[in-house]
């Protein structure tokens, strides 16, 4: 899918970038089963009905946290790190842009003002929940795929 890139580094997958542009009718699962957090696309067309629900009890374990991204306004850079904090190289993000960030490390840069929400799982444990580190020297930033 042009519109999704799943970025990797060697085997082991950081992030999933779906573009605003992503556009597919009924419903598309990005994320595999062995990720602790799910990210989908759903379109539906008028008159369709989801039957009413409720969530069951169930027991999950989570190692570490993962979280989305979704840009509402303005333009975001994100930098990807090994977690021997090593840098990567980055991408930019858009308004309408979603990322699942599931492993390894990043670090943020706001191009233009940002307006975002972030969905992680809770409850959000302080200072104890990351460990932070110096940040690569913007002259070693890398951008790969689309500029925006």
């Amino acid at each position: 899918m042009e519109h999704v890139e799943h970025v990797r580094f060697g085997e082991q997958l950081y992030a999933i970038i779906v573009r605003a542009s992503f556009r597919e009718p009924g419903i598309t699962f990005f994320s595999s089963p062995e990720l602790s957090q799910q990210l989908a696309f759903m379109s539906h067309p008028e008159g369709k009905s989801i039957a009413p629900h409720r969530h069951n009890k169930v027991t999950r374990e989570v190692h570490f946290t993962q979280e989305v991204l979704l840009i509402q306004k303005g333009k975001l850079q994100v930098d990807f790190y090994t977690e021997a904090e090593e840098y990567l190289e980055s991408r930019m993000l858009g308004a309408g842009d979603i990322i699942l960030l599931c492993s390894g490390a990043h670090g943020f840069h706001v191009i233009e003002p940002v307006e975002m929400f972030e969905i992680k799982q809770g409850p959000y444990a302080g200072e104890n929940d990351k460990t932070r580190f110096r940040e690569v020297p913007a002259s070693e930033i890398r951008v790969k795929g689309p500029a925006l």
